[in-house]
């Protein structure tokens, strides 16, 4: 294997099913700025990978031994930095959101265009979400808790789940940074999360943002 460049994104592939790994793994190997540094076809074996080589972003599927869900809580653990995506064929509710509450970042179904999973990696390497849009529908259709949050703190909120910077979000909806950065703490507060990527997990369980 090639050294890789500071821009590289590492990734691993967690699927039971060996051809769809490979399919996975032929397109990605096909982007400049992508690196598949493992695969796994159980949880346990990608918490393990990813504990070995902390990679950017692990695809993982939601039905394979062990489940995706817990694997998503063992990736967690072993490696805090490597941002899940789920890429299922199943759109059950359930399954859904045990994946969001475990810590999944974005969720893709398998029919999803080529295009769509590379650019969805390359967010994800930088913390964003991204929901398929069937999915997210499903979601803001099932969830329209808001917790009390503002008209203007949902915009904030919607706009952080879009990766924005306060300095973006400032611009973008005309006001200051001081008051975007206080929007932001707010809407922390309410949801009762931690950090920004949080909340964009919260805003698309939720259906309290727009579809990406």
């Amino acid at each position: 294997m090639n050294s890789l460049s500071q821009d590289t994104i590492k990734l691993i592939i967690a699927d039971d099913h060996e051809l769809v790994r490979q399919g996975i793994r032929n397109f990605l190997e096909t982007q400049e700025d992508f690196s598949i540094v493992g695969e796994a076809g159980d949880a346990q074996g990608a918490a393990r990978l990813c504990g070995l080589h902390h990679p950017h972003v692990a695809l993982v599927d939601l039905m394979m031994p062990g489940g995706g869900v817990q694997a998503t809580q063992l990736i967690a653990e072993q490696s805090p930095e490597t941002h899940v995506i789920i890429l299922t064929s199943f759109e059950d509710d359930q399954l859904i959101h045990q994946a969001m509450e475990a810590g999944a970042l974005s969720y893709l179904l398998k029919d999803v265009d080529a295009a769509i999973l590379a650019a969805a990696v390359r967010k994800a390497a930088e913390g964003q979400a991204v929901i398929h849009p069937r999915v997210a529908q499903r979601l803001k259709q099932n969830n329209q808790t808001d917790l009390g949050l503002s008209p203007r703190e949902k915009e904030v909120l919607g706009l952080m789940a879009e990766g924005m910077s306060n300095q973006t979000i400032a611009s973008t909806l005309h006001i200051g940074e001081k008051t975007v950065k206080s929007h932001v703490s707010n809407v922390l507060a309410k949801l009762g999360v931690n950090d920004r990527t949080q909340a964009a997990v919260y805003a698309w369980k939720h259906g309290l943002t727009k579809n990406n």
